[in-house]
């Protein structure tokens, strides 16, 4: 599905953004991209959709180049943006001027985002409020129906109980041949949605697991006294931390705790999972 291999891009010539980055992802997974401001996240999935061109190294979606952006690979793609620009039409002329582009978009689909976050089709965009431009923009994103979907930050903007109708709808279009990569800092919103974790640090991916071979290796609990941990904090109810898990019995997951785990302590996550 996804394969790139020491690809490095940076806006200037002294400024490097990306530095031989390697990964591979697979269809029928969703794939959370964490990383620190600055880091490539955004980047990355620009690279992916064919919006900038690697400065070096080789980058295949779909078995195709990105860069070339030849219309069966943008038919194939679709980028959801942070920032969202809308024209002043409404809703239901919004998706007609999309719909022609992707000869997989899905009337039932966008029928049930529709519903789901009580979008008025007649409703022009520019009226609308910061979050129904959101869900908006995500009705369409899973309306068109790619085999391949790339969303940064989509739960910005979008309240408590939107948060939770955009995970509903996200599990109910996912099949085995598509393959999802969410770029974002809300952590706790899709801990329940995601498949697999690319971790960036450093202009490089220093972490790319799926999430049950990380919950039979590393154990997220409360700490005992004096217990050593790859990574830890405070709590409420005692120090929380991430250790080894020597049993291979797998548990939830914390992704705030793996974060920090994987890039303070970058070598003894290598060695753990290297074993």
């Amino acid at each position: 599905m996804i394969q790139l291999k020491e690809v490095s891009f940076g806006y200037r010539k002294q400024q490097t953004v990306l530095k031989q980055v390697s990964l591979e992802m697979q269809p029928g997974l969703i794939y959370g991209l964490l990383g620190k401001n600055g880091e490539g996240k955004t980047t990355l999935l620009h690279i992916l959709s064919g919006m900038l061109f690697p400065r070096e190294g080789q980058c295949t979606v779909l078995d195709e180049q990105p860069g070339k952006r030849r219309a069966q690979f943008l038919r194939q793609v679709y980028l959801l943006a942070e920032d969202i620009f809308l024209p002043d039409v409404t809703f239901k002329e919004y998706i007609s001027m999309h719909r022609p582009f992707y000869p997989s978009f899905s009337d039932n689909i966008l029928k049930n985002c529709t519903l789901s976050f009580e979008i008025d089709p007649t409703r022009r965009m520019k009226k609308m409020s910061l979050g129904q431009k959101k869900k908006a923009a995500i009705a369409l994103a899973l309306s068109v129906n790619t085999p391949l979907l790339l969303m940064d930050e989509p739960t910005n903007g979008l309240d408590i109980p939107s948060k939770s109708i955009f995970r509903k709808l996200l599990s109910s279009i996912m099949s085995d041949d598509r393959t999802i990569v969410i770029s974002t800092h809300q952590v706790r919103d899709l801990e329940s949605l995601i498949d697999a974790v690319i971790i960036l640090d450093g202009k490089e991916i220093v972490f790319n697991l799926p999430l049950n071979r990380i919950s039979e290796k590393l154990d997220f609990r409360l700490l005992r006294a004096g217990e050593i941990s790859l990574y830890s904090e405070p709590s409420p109810g005692g120090m929380i931390g991430v250790v080894p898990n020597p049993g291979n019995e797998s548990g939830p997951v914390s992704l705030e705790l793996l974060f920090n785990a994987a890039v303070l302590s970058k070598n003894e996550i290598k060695r753990i999972f290297n074993t």
